[in-house]
């Protein structure tokens, strides 16, 4: 399958370090300044695909008669609760639509222009509704790092840990596009050595480096979904930055976890990569022991292969550095167990919530997925090219998460989850 995916070709041109070439076709809400009506759109390239346009123009007409309604809605919503049937009709039309081979919108020249919108030329806006955001704690690499630094050095894992995907409900309503200014939050943080605490702005602002599963379809309350067809739930994925405080963290998370050290921003990216766009990165999950509960067993489960990088730029910095290299695969807990545990006390999800993988961390120390585990906890400051270090986030940074699949000639992107820190 994934060299049958390498040999195709779209008649628009590509460059193969882009994150948007046919095999991909992701998802998001768009307008320009022309048409300030935000309706759905595709990529390929550098330009952004009108799906409105191309339904109004009679191309999906045999195979989605409704395909206007649902391409001019303001979120990725209606489309995803048609379900999987109609997710792979889309997809499968599209990526026949813009095939090299295929004369059928190549030769139109008259649709080009209002099909083919340059990048640059449009606004990108938040793809989905979220109803509910949940954020887990998957990375056995990043949950060892902290409970090193904060609990145990010998026993860093809490009992727990290899038995359930932990996780705690974050706050939808701050869960933001890419490029959205993330004010330095306030709260309530103890100093060292002091009895009592003080209110002060944040001084200990990380990053997250996570990546997020949207819901397509949801379940009844009370029902239950099963480990076996957790995926058929599932619409895509994106780049998320779940940004912390974490000295306000470390006040308020006894006894019931983080609250206003998490809940005043989270950055996704405007891109939604559908699952069936994964398919030829997947790999095996890492191996469970003690094997869980027979719940999250799961004999086909997977992984996926996605390199996720964090990007840090001073305001001092012409060209932004690398300062994590991981991996999507370096996770304890799949998105399907993720999925089965949450529900299976009977839990409704619905289409558009949001389900975050916690922060990916590998083995190494320059595969950690924040500053907090790459300065470990500000011991050891993270030196830039500039000159500057870092242990923990400055007013004027700028942080931005990437992540591809590398394919034979090509590789499936997920855009940018940026965002720069301000007062």
């Amino acid at each position: 399958m994934a060299a049958a995916q390498g040999r195709l070709q779209s008649f628009i041109s590509v460059s193969p370090d882009s994150d948007f070439p046919i095999q991909n076709l992701p998802y998001s809400i768009f307008s320009t300044d022309e048409d300030n009506t935000r309706r759905v759109c595709s990529a390929i390239g550098d330009y952004v695909v009108d799906l409105r346009y191309l339904a109004e123009a009679g191309f999906f007409k045999e195979c989605l008669p409704h395909a206007v309604a649902l391409f001019s809605e303001s979120t990725l919503n209606p489309f995803m609760a048609e379900g999987k049937i109609v997710w792979l009709t889309v997809r499968e039309r599209l990526t026949q639509l813009l095939n090299k081979n295929n004369p059928e919108l190549r030769d139109s020249k008259q649709h080009h222009l209002l099909t083919f919108i340059p990048m640059d030329k449009v606004k990108l806006h938040m793809p989905i509704a979220i109803g509910d955001y949940t954020d887990f704690y998957s990375s056995i690499d990043h949950a060892r790092n902290v409970g090193t630094m904060f609990r145990d050095r010998d026993n860093p894992l809490l009992p727990n840990y290899l038995h359930i995907p932990v996780g705690y409900h974050g706050r939808a309503s701050t869960v933001v596009v890419t490029d959205t200014p993330i004010k330095r939050p306030h709260g309530q943080i103890l100093p060292k050595d002091a009895d009592n605490p003080i209110f002060s702005a944040t001084k200990r602002l990380d990053f997250e480096l996570e990546m997020a599963f949207v819901i397509g379809i949801g379940n009844q309350l009370g029902e239950p979904i099963t480990i076996d067809n957790a995926y058929d739930y599932i619409f895509g994925l994106t780049l998320m930055n779940d940004w912390s405080a974490r000295d306000m963290q470390k006040w308020e998370y006894v006894p019931l976890g983080p609250f206003l050290s998490k809940s005043f921003a989270t950055t996704i990216s405007p891109w939604i990569v559908p699952l069936l766009a994964l398919e030829p990165f997947k790999v095996k999950p890492m191996t469970q022991n003690p094997k869980p509960l027979d719940y999250l067993q799961f004999k086909d489960d997977y992984s996926f292969d996605i390199t996720l990088q964090a990007h840090l730029a001073t305001q001092d910095m012409q060209q932004a550095d690398v300062i994590c290299t991981t991996n999507f695969k370096n996770l304890y807990w799949t998105m399907a167990q993720q999925l089965a545990h949450h529900t299976v006390n009977g839990c409704e999800v619905s289409t558009g919530d949001l389900m975050a993988s916690g922060t990916i961390s590998g083995s190494t120390t320059d595969s950690y997925g924040s500053l907090l585990e790459l300065s470990w906890n500000g011991e050891k400051p993270l030196q830039l090219s500039s000159d500057e270090t870092r242990t923990f986030l400055q007013d004027g940074d700028t942080l931005t998460l990437t992540g591809y699949c590398q394919g034979d000639g090509y590789r499936i992107g997920f855009g940018q989850a940026r965002g720069k820190i301000v007062i």
